[in-house]
């Protein structure tokens, strides 16, 4: 099996790919799209030299690894839905089980804007998912489910993907990890931290001026894919 996993950033995107790591019959793939969005794009993303100079810049190129054999029965890829630029190939993930890993937009941009100022709709990829939701289908879930009941939670998306559930997935070893895109020393901090799921989130946060704005755009596209969403 072959999980393309969409998630916008700050989306417990990073804590999804360890728990997916933790397990013995799995490999992980850490955005591999990223360089190539970076170089045909040019947006300015924190690391972003090291990134280009880390991965392959040829969207055919990332495409081709997408499809290739990997060493375990099964392979977890974590993509942003924003790295997929038009004309970027996406036929390799019809032969994936797509899964949308979503967030309440207020919570992803007020943790985006602690790391990167002035983030925009693009960004925070809820429009690209929507849109890759529209095109490939799958199965959405929500990261607040996922932190309050993350054994419920993770046994529900085993089922509707028909992969056995196993309770490595619970936990992992604090610490980077050798997959970790290059990027994870500016982004991964408070996942290094961590062994396991945080706990439920609490209330949501405040947003005043262009967050507020962002959060008025992104909504829309959430609530779409959150009427969807496993439970």
């Amino acid at each position: 099996m072959k999980i393309a996993m969409w998630s916008g950033p700050r989306n417990l995107s990073t804590a999804m790919m360890y728990s997916f790591g933790a397990r013995s019959d799995f490999t992980v793939m850490d955005e591999p799209f990223y360089a190539a969005y970076l170089a045909q794009s040019g947006a300015d993303h924190p690391m972003r030299e090291e990134i280009l100079a880390a991965q392959a810049t040829d969207p055919d190129e990332v495409a081709a690894l997408c499809r290739a054999p990997f060493p375990t029965p099964h392979l977890y890829m974590k993509h942003m839905p924003h790295h997929m630029l038009e004309g970027f190939p996406l036929d390799w993930a019809q032969d994936c089980v797509n899964v949308h890993l979503i967030r309440h937009p207020a919570r992803v941009i007020a943790s985006y804007a602690a790391k990167r100022e002035a983030p925009t709709l693009e960004d925070i990829g809820f429009v690209q998912q929507h849109a890759l939701y529209e095109k490939l289908g799958g199965v959405v879930i929500d990261s607040t489910d996922i932190r309050a009941r993350p054994e419920h939670m993770l046994r529900a998306l085993c089922d509707a993907i028909d992969l056995p559930f196993d309770p490595a997935m619970l936990s992992w070893p604090a610490g980077p990890r050798a997959e970790d895109g290059i990027w994870a020393e500016h982004w991964y901090g408070a996942v290094h931290q961590s062994t396991g799921f945080a706990g439920a989130e609490g209330e949501l946060p405040a947003l005043e001026g262009s967050l507020a704005d962002l959060l008025d755009a992104a909504q829309p596209y959430y609530s779409a894919l959150f009427e969807r969403k496993i439970s």
